[in-house]
Parts: structure tokens; C-alpha cells; sequence
């Protein structure tokens, strides 16, 4: 009626606690490289880096100018408006 799994020897349970271990210990080692700092930082370098190449240029590797004009546009205008800032502030 009861199904009853075969007894299991000494041997066949300490090398099913070995494997447990064993999967255990590369679990934790996983983890641990994934969060440590030196990976967490290469890891948002080579994202920033992914979104920079994206933003700055098209599927065929050309320039988007679109793009590039629009920040070097941000640019000047931070510029102008802090020259302009720093005249009206520093005049005598």
C-alpha cells in the first residue's frame, strides 16, 4: 500500500550530503562575486559605456550629429549662462 523507499546505506547519504555541500559552497562563491565591489562597478561601467555607444551612435557605427549637436548645444548654453551669472554677479 505504502510506497517505501529502499534504506539507504552510510556511504549513499554522506555522498548525497557531499553533493548538497558541494552545490551549496558554488551557490555562495556565485553570490559572493556578484556583489562584491570590483564586480558591481565593472558591471555599471560597461553599462554606462553600453548606453554612451548607443546614444552616440547608430546600428551602422555612424555618428548620430542629431544627437551630438543637441549636447554640444547644452553645452554652450551652461556656459553662456554661467558667464552671463558670474558677469552680472562680479561686476565693479
Amino acid at each position: 500500500m505504502a510506497d517505501k523507499q529502499p534504506a539507504r546505506s552510510a556511504k549513499e547519504i554522506q555522498a548525497d550530503l557531499a553533493a548538497s555541500r558541494s552545490r551549496l559552497s558554488r551557490s555562495v562563491d556565485e553570490l559572493a562575486y556578484r556583489v562584491s565591489p570590483d564586480t558591481l562597478k565593472a558591471n555599471a561601467v560597461a553599462s554606462l559605456k553600453a548606453k554612451a555607444n548607443d546614444a552616440a551612435f547608430d546600428a551602422d557605427g555612424e555618428v548620430r550629429y542629431d544627437r551630438l549637436s543637441k549636447a554640444l548645444g547644452g553645452v554652450a548654453g551652461t556656459a553662456l549662462v554661467l558667464g552671463l551669472l558670474r558677469r552680472a554677479f562680479n561686476k565693479g
